[in-house]
């Protein structure tokens, strides 16, 4: 599959998606947004990929926001779809069932920031910037970024930043919860990448297993959650990975995960 915006990269175990648009600090545009779904979906079905690593071409952004030029223009039935369309990608990314990395070289602002937080992990620069700068548009966040900021911060901050549509730094970013890790921007590319591998390495199923009891059981009240987690962890003792597993640790030795 080919795409305009995006390249593709096969590391290994793991896929490297690249919003390709650096003349327009690769701004999301319904295309783009289009393409991500297709490249996300893709990547799910593929067995031979365990991991995803999303990133922007060039040094100054990751994903600096939606296109503007095409927002401005949108009349209110648009924007309802254009919104419906980036929540359809954010959600795609989130229940793909395989560990998403965003590496954050340089601005996630708006739709950038909602798509950071759509991924399981985000590893930033030191130069990274991170925001939810809608307000000052006149409008509020459109693909799930009032949502999921409240999930990973609080209320507290998922207000300040979308009523102040501040801008913070990498460092502030991390004290928020909002990033994993903060990096030197020499290292981003080769930490985000020793992450992957490290998770590619683990049993699939386990890892799918794992991001939808936090992921979905997380939704749901104490109960039903530790229910989900039992159901989750039933299913895992049913695969060869988990026998592989078990008999490395008697065993002192690495297990090889074969994905069975």
């Amino acid at each position: 599959m080919s795409f305009d915006n995006l390249l593709i990269e096969n590391l290994g175990a793991v896929r490297r998606i690249t919003v390709n648009r650096p003349d327009k600090l690769n701004a999301l545009n319904a295309q783009t947004l289009g393409e991500l779904t297709r490249a996300f979906e893709q990547a799910g079905e593929d067995e031979s990929v365990r991991v995803v690593i999303l990133r922007g071409a060039g040094e100054k952004a990751f994903v600096a926001g939606a296109d503007i030029s095409e927002l401005a223009t949108v009349t209110p039935v648009q924007a309802r779809d254009f919104a419906r369309r980036g929540q359809h990608t954010m959600a795609t990314i989130e229940r793909l069932g395989k560990p998403v990395i965003a590496q954050i070289g340089g601005y996630a602002l708006g739709g950038g920031m909602e798509l950071a937080l759509a991924c399981h992990l985000r590893i930033a620069s030191e130069k990274a910037r991170l925001g939810q700068p809608e307000i000052n548009l006149g409008v509020i966040p459109g693909f799930g970024g009032t949502q999921r900021l409240l999930r990973v911060t609080g209320r507290g901050v998922a207000l300040e930043l979308c009523l102040t549509g501040a801008q913070i730094d990498a460092a502030r970013a991390y004290e928020l919860n909002l990033v994993n890790r903060v990096v030197a921007p020499e290292e981003l590319e080769a930490a985000t990448l020793a992450l992957a591998e490290q998770l590619a390495a683990s049993a699939p199923e386990a890892l799918r297993s794992t991001l939808d009891a936090v992921i979905t059981g997380g939704e749901a009240d104490l109960s039903t959650g530790l229910d989900y987690e039992a159901q989750a962890f039933s299913t895992c003792a049913a695969t060869e990975d988990m026998r592989e597993g078990t008999r490395a640790f008697l065993e002192r030795r690495k297990a090889v995960f074969s994905g069975r």
